[in-house]
């Protein structure tokens, strides 16, 4: 199932996480060790429109839309411009840079929101982020 939505083009993001948790069963338990939570992602577009996003880490390393799976709650939610995000994913941006400078806001456990940071990267690194 794909998450891409035209409105946002940084959603292809969530697709390249989703099949990079689901690329080996090794991965996605290191994910879950890593990550230990849900991970919320409000994006706002420049017209003013939001979209959300969440990543499963706490029990089935699963990826979806909404701020958590039914009957979840996110441990930690991140809200930022779509733009940010893309290129926040890409490696264009630096998560602490965007936080210190108002782009980034962090809802919830501001330490879970670091441990985020491996799983960008490994759907970054396998070239799967087309952004």
């Amino acid at each position: 199932m794909s998450l891409k939505d035209d409105s946002f083009p940084s959603s292809t993001a969530f697709d390249a996480i989703s099949a990079s948790l689901s690329s080996s069963p090794s991965e996605k338990k290191s994910a879950l060790k890593t990550g230990n939570g849900i991970y919320a992602f409000t994006l706002k577009s420049p017209s003013g429109a939001t979209s959300s996003w969440y990543i499963d880490l706490k029990t089935s390393g699963t990826v979806g839309r909404g701020l958590a799976p039914e009957g979840g709650k996110p441990d930690v939610t991140l809200v930022l411009s779509d733009s940010d995000f893309s290129a926040l994913i890409s490696g264009k941006a630096n998560a602490q840079k965007l936080f210190m400078s108002g782009k980034l806001k962090v809802k919830g456990d501001v330490m879970k929101a670091t441990r985020m940071e491996p799983i960008l990267k490994r759907a970054q690194s396998q070239g799967q982020s087309k952004l």
